[in-house]
């Protein structure tokens, strides 16, 4: 049996956190996300217009539930706040852990496997 390269193994590895990553941004978006914008049209917010199925809405509300002292204008801060739950929480975590690791795989990747004449 043939042994992997190291390439080999960095592109198992990626593949994994980036396999990871849709799992957390899908239970992210369908469990959490769904929950605050539904809780938030009860109260009358509605979502930003600029966020009409591009789906970086995700990104935002993960980070107001990982980075508590951030304040972002674009939505009401305030409203995620208030709606946010134990779990919306933890998934908000797994969701940023596995999107900054896949970032973090990607960045080692191309670094240590790049061409020399790109790097230079």
């Amino acid at each position: 049996m043939s042994e992997l390269s190291p390439e080999n193994w960095m592109a198992i590895v990626s593949f994994f956190a980036f396999f990871m990553w849709g799992i957390a941004t899908f239970l992210f978006g369908r469990i959490s996300v769904k929950h605050i914008n539904c809780e938030m049209a009860k109260e009358g917010v509605e979502p930003p217009v600029w966020d009409k199925g591009i789906g970086s809405i995700i990104v935002t509300y993960s980070l107001i539930m990982v980075f508590p002292k951030l304040n972002p204008i674009i939505v009401d801060f305030a409203a995620v706040r208030r709606y946010t739950r134990k779990k919306d929480k933890k998934l908000a975590w797994f969701y940023f852990i596995t999107m900054v690791s896949f970032f973090i795989v990607l960045i080692v990747f191309y670094f240590f496997f790049a061409p020399d004449d790109i790097l230079s």
